[in-house]
């Protein structure tokens, strides 16, 4: 049986993926939940529609994230984080801290889509953070945390 599937569905496809899968995991469970329809001509070409226009969308998505991603090269974050002696923060960095450092400079970021090596900051000096700012755009941003010992 073909279904299109309508979200992602894991070790399956994704989103407006056309898939063949057996009669009985898609009557009872694929489309009854709403992760899928039944792939019949009518729907067949309403999703090739709607992926002419999203191919069209995500052209734009791609080119914005490019913009982003060569403003975020050219930007010097320094966060300040109070710290013990020997530069050992109280607390730590986290990928939160960045977003909100980055919203105060003008570029939106969201936190769950900034990975730091490691997780978490405990110690002032320079990181490097992977920001994923689409699917197919993801930057090397480096950092500094610098420790406040006041």
């Amino acid at each position: 049986m073909e279904v299109i599937l309508k979200s992602d569905v894991e070790n399956l496809g994704y989103k407006d993926d056309m898939v063949t899968v057996k009669n009985g995991y898609g009557l009872n469970y694929l489309i009854p939940k709403g992760f899928a329809i039944l792939a019949t001509p009518s729907a067949k070409k309403m999703l090739a529609e709607d992926l002419r226009q999203r191919a069209h969308k995500e052209a734009k998505m791609v080119e914005a994230a490019n913009k982003t991603a060569e403003a975020l090269h050219r930007v010097e974050l320094k966060l300040t984080a109070k710290a013990g002696k020997g530069g050992k923060l109280f607390g730590a960095v986290t990928n939160a801290n960045v977003a909100e450092e980055l919203a105060t400079m003008g570029h939106v970021v969201d936190k769950k889509f900034i990975q730091i090596a490691g997780g978490t900051i405990k110690a002032a000096g320079k990181y490097t953070a992977k920001v994923r700012l689409h699917r197919e755009v993801v930057v090397d941003f480096h950092f500094e945390v610098i420790g406040d010992e006041n």
